[in-house]
């Protein structure tokens, strides 16, 4: 079975992030969408919140699953033989950064990592990015998906 993980922290998860999963759910037989617990960031919503999030808008691909790790992407796959981690690139900022952990995560693991160019559409997402523009009150929609738009505004609605 040809499995890769997809990881990030996904707060919140954009239509750019289902955009590459997708695409992956189409070359891999299973794509692991890693939520990455980080304890040294304020996230706006729990670990918890975002798997949740992330499993309802990916279900109907059928083999996406969805899991929660702590620590460096590679011992994640090493713990459960994943051999290719696959990231989305928008921008050439954004290659500099992803090769250099490429090129680590290999010599430290022998894992690969496999970029897939972010469709024009959404190259310009990021979840701070939407987080911002709801916080002001700007329209996000079309740019994530709608559980998540209700679930972000309901949120910044309620810390205002």
């Amino acid at each position: 079975m040809r499995r890769v993980v997809c990881p990030g922290s996904f707060d919140p998860v954009t239509n750019g992030h289902l955009d590459i999963i997708s695409r992956a759910s189409r070359l891999y037989d299973e794509v692991v969408v890693a939520v990455l617990i980080n304890k040294n960031k304020k996230s706006l919503f729990t670990v918890d919140e975002r798997a949740d999030m992330i499993t309802a808008v990916t279900e109907e691909y059928g083999n996406v699953k969805v899991d929660k790790f702590y620590g460096l992407t590679v011992d994640y796959c090493k713990e459960q033989d994943i051999p290719v981690i696959v990231r989305g690139l928008r921008a050439v900022s954004d290659y500099e950064y992803e090769l250099q952990m490429a090129q680590m995560n290999h010599r430290i693991a022998g894992v690969e990592t496999l970029f897939m160019a972010t469709n024009p559409e959404y190259a310009f997402l990021s979840s701070s990015l939407m987080k911002e523009v709801v916080k002001f009150g700007g329209d996000i929609s079309g740019l994530v998906p709608d559980i998540v738009h209700d679930r972000l505004v309901e949120r910044l609605q309620q810390q205002a």
